[in-house]
């Protein structure tokens, strides 16, 4: 159909279809014991189904919603062969990703009348943060884009070494501090830096603790307000970072966060050593955010744009 026709070029896709391998084995193996000996999708089927759903991460409320979409397909056509299981099950979760309006994107771009660009990324530490910010770094860089970095999280010494790092590696300029200063500081004198470099895209790092909200949106907040008066509508985007491998813990942590802070859209890492890719699924669909990147791997390409269409292909492949 040609809903699903290829978007990716075909190295692309095949990071993408790797990447997604440990999901795709489990849940399809789960799948075919759920529906061994049964030849039309009844109510044992469901049943079976939404076990397998819930223990792939998709979580229990968008699970719900699937099962209530292919139940009304069922009565509707009032006989589904489980052999046509997949297919519906393919449709059912590329509409649930269309409503939240995430992956239409098949590459990496800014919108063409907003300069600088400035990206705010937030998330705890270990969930592939400053990595993808590396990341996100060279892909804009490759497209010709000015980049400048600022290492905001001020909290951990090692976070700003290991964004100077990513900055040397993608040899694109970075704004740091020593460990401990203000980050709204560092947030201020990195957009000003970049207006003052002409520069496309400023993306900014900040502290990834959780263990005080109030704090956390104190701080969060006030870096916003500080980036304001240099450029008055940015942020443009606040990007919360997930590790997908922990599954329902990244549920509790964009609970946090989006209560801590107004995010806009969401990158999903480490999805290549998990079987756990359900999450981005029921992540998107529980908070209305568009997931807008997947890591689905350790190389410097292997942060991708998240197209709908392509995971979708790759996980019913």
């Amino acid at each position: 159909m040609s809903f699903f026709k290829k978007i990716f070029s075909k190295e692309k896709k095949e990071t993408l279809d790797k990447g997604l391998e440990k999901t795709k084995s489990s849940f399809f193996s789960k799948l075919s014991k759920a529906v061994a000996g049964k030849a039309k999708v009844d109510d044992d089927v469901l049943d079976n189904l939404e076990e397998v759903l819930v223990s792939s991460d998709v979580g229990v409320e968008t699970t719900l919603k699937i099962i209530d979409r292919i139940e009304e397909r069922v009565s509707r056509d009032k006989y589904l062969g489980t052999e046509e299981l997949n297919q519906i099950l393919r449709e059912e979760i590329a509409g649930l990703l269309s409503e939240t309006n995430t992956g239409d994107e098949t590459d990496f771009t800014i919108p063409a009348n907003t300069k600088p660009y400035v990206l705010m990324v937030v998330g705890v530490n270990g969930v592939g943060k400053t990595t993808t910010i590396g990341k996100l770094a060279s892909q804009f860089k490759k497209k010709g884009l000015k980049v400048v970095l600022g290492a905001a999280d001020t909290f951990r010494a090692a976070a700003i070494d290991q964004l100077q790092v990513w900055a040397d590696r993608t040899d694109v300029p970075i704004v740091r501090q020593e460990m401990g200063s203000d980050p709204a500081s560092v947030a201020f004198d990195t957009v000003q830096s970049g207006v003052n470099q002409d520069a496309d895209v400023i993306i900014i790092d900040t502290a990834g603790r959780l263990h005080n909200k109030v704090n956390l949106m104190n701080e969060l907040t006030k870096i916003k307000r500080v980036m304001q008066k240099v450029v008055p509508d940015s942020p443009h985007d606040v990007l919360l970072v997930l590790d997908g491998s922990t599954g329902q813990n990244a549920f509790e942590q964009a609970k946090q966060f989006t209560k801590a802070t107004e995010v806009t859209s969401l990158a999903v890492t480490k999805l290549d050593g998990t079987a756990k890719g359900g999450v981005v699924i029921g992540i998107s669909d529980q908070f209305q955010i568009p997931v807008k990147y997947i890591g689905v791997g350790e190389g410097i390409d292997d942060l991708q744009v998240f197209n709908k269409h392509e995971f979708v292909d790759s996980f019913f492949k």
